[in-house]
């Protein structure tokens, strides 16, 4: 089990470099940042950042997204941050959600998604392209070869069959242990049908996790499963709630859902949490002692997780990521 985080982009440099620090120190193995550059500060510019404070965190953003750079460009970008981190840097890829739509625009289809995830990987290995927005192919020639890791969110069935068929791993914004086997299962016979070795595919399971009373831990962690929600009722409004292509347990949570404020994504004060029940905060974060947490990661690793990824979004960070460190990472990797 590999063990990550993740931040937003209003952690101040500072702090950011001795959490990133810290982490590494403790036993994780990946630091991923919000890609959204109208809410947050830029993240490319923080991942550059704290590869220079640490030698073996792996780095990339948790997502982004085909629509909001020139393709040309994102593949230099990665690449760059691939070969200044001596091959320490993946990407997190999504449709565009906060990213597009605070400004209005729709996020990419899913074959675009996929196409970038093909295209781009292949500038950056340094072979000619082409793609739709550049008349002429496009090649770098600075490229080293690098293989760039591209895991792919994804949580209905088209989304989950096209991260199997192209992507290296797949994230699922969730901590419940069922959901991920119900999603892990989809995106790997997917692969299997194409005709992939799927032996090496990787699966995340980003949420927040919590020490302490669960009351107090709810309270903290209650503006997950509303994020989540948000993605959820994309999928309810293209396929149905009873088309049983997405688990009830999922639809079921969002039928009282009013809204969203993309100005407050992912943030505690958003002020569209009242449908949000205490049995789904528990479901879908990682709460409460520390006996609690190793129970749940191991039904999360039982259930086919490679990766836990912490949101850490909620308060207390620096302990967090201590009480991981000392008693959680070693029961794992010990």
């Amino acid at each position: 089990m590999e063990f990550g985080i993740t931040f937003k982009g209003f952690v101040s440099p500072d702090r950011a470099r001795n959490l990133v620090r810290q982490a590494e120190a403790a036993g994780f193995t990946y630091c991923w940042f919000y890609d959204s550059h109208i809410l947050w500060r830029e993240s490319f510019v923080a991942m550059a950042m704290c590869m220079e404070h640490t030698q073996k965190m792996r780095f990339g953003p948790c997502v982004t997204n085909p629509n909001i750079r020139d393709w040309s460009l994102s593949a230099s970008l990665y690449a760059s941050l691939a070969h200044q981190s001596n091959g320490r840097f993946d990407i997190g890829l999504g449709r565009g959600d906060s990213s597009m739509r605070v400004m209005g625009k729709k996020p990419a289809t899913l074959a675009r998604l996929s196409e970038f995830t093909t295209k781009v990987k292949a500038m950056v290995r340094g072979e000619e392209v082409e793609y739709g927005e550049c008349p002429e192919p496009v090649k770098l020639p600075w490229a080293t070869g690098y293989e760039l890791p591209v895991w792919i969110g994804a949580y209905g069935p088209k989304a989950l069959a096209t991260a199997g068929q192209v992507g290296d791993g797949l994230i699922l914004q969730i901590g419940d242990p069922d959901l991920v086997k119900w999603f892990k299962d989809q995106a790997i016979s997917a692969g299997e049908e194409a005709g992939r070795d799927m032996s090496n595919f990787k699966v995340q399971a980003a949420a927040p996790a919590y020490f302490g009373d669960m009351d107090y831990c709810i309270e903290h962690t209650k503006w997950f499963p509303a994020m989540v929600g948000n993605h959820v009722a994309d999928i309810v409004e293209k396929y149905g709630s009873e088309s049983g292509l997405v688990p009830k347990s999922l639809t079921d949570y969002i039928e009282n859902r009013k809204g969203y404020d993309y100005s407050k994504h992912g943030q505690s004060d958003n002020p569209f949490l009242d449908f949000i029940t205490e049995d789904i905060v528990k479901s879908f974060c990682v709460l409460g002692t520390v006996e609690d947490h190793i129970a749940k990661i191991k039904d999360l690793e039982a259930a086919g997780t490679t990766q836990f990824n912490i949101y850490l979004d909620s308060g207390d960070e620096e302990e967090i990521i201590a009480k991981y460190g000392r008693e959680i990472i070693p029961a794992f990797n010990g």
